[in-house]
């Protein structure tokens, strides 16, 4: 009779540890658990700061909800930054998975464009937008510059006209976080094994059939969770979007973020942007898991490729 195997016992130096490193998270949780509980109270309650006292507030159940889900401002706000989103997502891995096939060779000079390429990621947002706000001015350097490129008089209205302003915020944001996509695609480019690449080359193998037909579907986990992080990262995008724009021309940059601080801070409709939180971080927690559930599809894709003959899954 097989005899059952002794359980073994953490040391104690990892559950201290860990204990460390959970503390500060759970402290933080303590911390904002006010915060929580009382924006959930404003969600079921109708609220503003011309009512009184909260603590009088009149209970309406999922009214708030329900008046949020019949605002076709919502709705186009959640359309304009899923359009943003996308596209700025779309912009950064193309520039950043460029630049690290560029970059994941070393030679001279490498450090410094690595310094470079780097820098707008280091940014704080609220500078970058207030920084580009006076070089897109229309007689700013920007439109300086093009005009002495094009020999012409360039005055383009960067943030006045709706479709361009739009256009400057998505490339603002490609720029702001190409180094975050680069970053990621290096890592994952220094971690494929040599070994397939040098068969493939002795094979016969062109650099650009060795790209898309070893590296690429290697490279497919660290695809997903660069794209994912990044449009999870853009759908909640507000300092250089109210910085620059504050939601304008018109309502052309009106994401959901900037909605929900104008209906918060600027309406003072503190029950509607409660609910509207929540809807919100309902929408980010279907993004999430849907996220997870391709990474764990990819990752089973790439232990097929790495099993080894014979071995069961």
């Amino acid at each position: 009779m097989a005899q059952a195997l002794p359980t073994r016992k953490a040391a104690p130096g990892f559950t201290l540890f860990k204990w460390i490193l959970l503390g500060p998270l759970f402290g933080l949780l303590l911390f904002i658990l006010p915060a929580f509980l009382l924006q959930l109270y404003f969600s079921f309650h109708s609220w503003t700061v011309y009512l009184g006292s909260w603590w009088e507030a009149e209970f309406v159940g999922l009214g708030m909800f329900i008046e949020v889900l019949m605002d076709s401002r919502f709705w186009w706000a959640v359309l304009r930054s899923l359009t943003f989103a996308s596209l700025s997502t779309l912009g950064s891995f193309a520039a950043g998975f460029g630049l690290a096939l560029l970059m994941h060779r070393p030679f001279r000079g490498h450090g410094l464009l690595y310094a470079v390429f780097i820098l707008p990621m280091l940014t704080v947002p609220v500078v970058i937008a207030y920084t580009f706000e006076m070089l897109l001015f229309q007689r700013g350097p920007i439109n300086g510059i093009l005009s002495v490129l094009l020999q012409t008089d360039v005055r383009v209205t960067w943030l006045a006209h709706p479709a361009i302003a739009v256009f400057t915020v998505i490339m603002l944001e490609i720029w702001n976080w190409t180094p975050f996509v680069f970053i990621i695609m290096l890592a994952g480019l220094a971690s494929l094994p040599p070994e397939l690449d040098e068969a493939a080359r002795i094979l016969g193998a062109s650099r650009w059939r060795i790209f898309r037909e070893v590296q690429l579907p290697l490279l497919r986990p660290v695809i997903m969770l660069a794209l994912i992080l990044r449009f999870l990262e853009a759908m909640g995008e507000f300092p250089k979007t109210w910085g620059l724009l504050q939601g304008g021309p018109g309502s052309a940059s009106e994401t959901l973020p900037v909605y929900l601080f104008l209906t918060t801070w600027q309406y003072f409709h503190i029950s509607k942007g409660a609910a509207m939180s929540y809807l919100v971080l309902i929408f980010t927690i279907v993004i999430v898991l849907a996220g997870i559930r391709l990474l764990r599809k990819e990752k089973q894709t790439i232990d097929v490729i790495y099993r080894k003959p014979g071995e069961e899954a």
